[in-house]
């Protein structure tokens, strides 16, 4: 349980700590001061067998559930489409399929109705904890189950970005923070030993200046987050997972992935050749999942992948998207 108090002494730090002390690292008296009891795994509950985990994300595209949610004006969640009913049942298959212990679902309507359709349609998978971090307004959000425990959600939906290089009609520096909801960093507990932040994403989509530059500031944002993680705890282990509507050459992945440009040093297991998008006939690489160098230590080798469940008419019943799925071990290995 020693790697489970460690993990819960920093959680109290991030929400204690005001800015200024978040640039400078923790001391073993400031340490001292929390009491870790305070955090514990749920009653009886008892990890899966094995040292390894497997982490699924993936796009499925307007993933609704049958019902109109009143407070949300759109014709897709209004009137779902009416291959609905076979959408769901083949996601549903290739879950089983999958069989990851952790799932991250991007266009995907609340937790709400994931832990529903866990609970009725595929209750054993056995998947216990659910989160999310969903917009008041717009019904396609990034959506978390997981057969671990959780602890910390870090929401970002009422986080202002820039829309980097931007100005307004009147010359002023343009924001956003009408996407911000499709982002969120989760604690995630594979084992008593072993724990990482997941941040989930589904970034500004199109092509374009602008809508790089509103990716960019989604990006410059999740890297603040990322160091202050870091500072907080050197030896964190990071992921980042999702659709991030980027090329693997673009500038926004060399954001994350070069290490000219500062910050915290993302890497990106998959060959730049490979494609996800569209699901049946993959053309360009939207989906990622990027690891910290902590994190690719446990990485099992050659275990990132974009994967093909079935054929690639069912593949694109699903989604425009191909999911992408990574494998690890839950235990920290030698850096």
């Amino acid at each position: 349980m020693k790697a489970f108090a460690s993990i819960a002494i920093m959680t109290m730090l991030l929400t204690a700590c005001d800015s200024s002390k978040e640039k400078t690292s923790p001391t073993t008296d400031t340490l001292q001061l929390f009491d870790s009891s305070i955090v514990a795994f749920p009653v009886g509950y008892q990890y899966p067998q094995g040292n390894t985990f497997t982490v699924l994300s993936w796009n499925v595209e307007h993933f609704v559930d049958p019902y109109d949610d009143p407070y949300i004006n759109n014709v897709r969640e209004d009137s779902p489409s009416e291959n609905l009913a076979e959408k769901v049942s083949l996601f549903i298959s290739a879950l089983r399929e999958a069989d990851a212990d952790v799932v991250v679902l991007q266009e995907f309507e609340s937790e709400k109705y994931l832990m529903t359709l866990a609970r009725d349609s595929f209750p054993e998978l056995n998947y216990q904890f659910f989160s999310d971090a969903a917009s008041p307004g717009w019904y396609m959000n990034v959506v978390l189950m997981s057969r671990f425990p959780l602890g910390v959600l870090r929401a970002y939906g009422d986080v202002t970005t820039p829309v980097t290089g931007y100005r307004d009609e009147e010359g002023n520096k343009e924001t956003q923070s009408q996407i911000n909801t499709r982002m969120w960093t989760q604690q995630v507990f594979p084992s008593e030993s072993y724990a990482f932040w997941l941040t989930g994403v589904h970034l500004k989509a199109g092509r374009g200046e602008r809508n790089i530059a509103m990716r960019t500031g989604q990006i410059q944002f999740l890297q603040q987050q990322f160091d202050q993680l870091m500072i907080l705890d050197p030896g964190t282990n990071l992921m980042m997972t999702g659709d991030f509507n980027a090329y693997p050459n673009s500038t926004e992945l060399a954001m994350l992935t070069d290490p000219q440009n500062g910050g915290v040093l993302m890497i990106d297991p998959l060959d730049s050749m490979v494609n996800t998008h569209p699901a049946d006939v993959p053309v360009r690489r939207l989906d990622y999942m990027i690891i910290n160098a902590n994190m690719s230590s446990e990485m099992v080798p050659g275990s990132v992948k974009a994967v093909n469940f079935f054929s690639p008419d069912s593949m694109r019943m699903i989604s425009d998207h191909l999911p992408v799925m990574g494998s690890f071990y839950s235990e920290n290995r030698p850096k």
